[in-house]
């Protein structure tokens, strides 16, 4: 039968690997969140690359409707011509 010092080493030692236990899951927890956040990350960083596309897209649809409103300009000069032409 073991005696009461014998008790209060199994305790403590039980106490200890308790606390061991729970030490190496909040190591995982903390891993886990780890990854999670690296994984936020990596979304974000597509997120942004989107963003970019997105952004030299509008770039060209604005040089494309620059270059129409010059194309536009210039036929309204010519049509203008034309017509002071037909008047005089």
């Amino acid at each position: 039968m073991p005696t009461p010092q014998n008790w209060i080493i199994i305790s403590w030692s039980s106490l200890i690997q308790a606390n061991a236990f729970t030490m190496q899951a909040d190591a995982f927890t903390m891993q886990a969140d780890a990854f999670t956040m690296q994984a936020d990350a990596f979304t974000m960083q597509a997120d942004a690359f989107t963003m970019q596309a997105n952004a030299f897209t509008m770039q060209a649809d604005a040089f494309t409707m620059q270059a129409d409103a010059f194309t536009l300009s210039g036929i309204a000069k010519f049509n203008s011509l034309r017509i002071n032409q037909m008047l005089y």
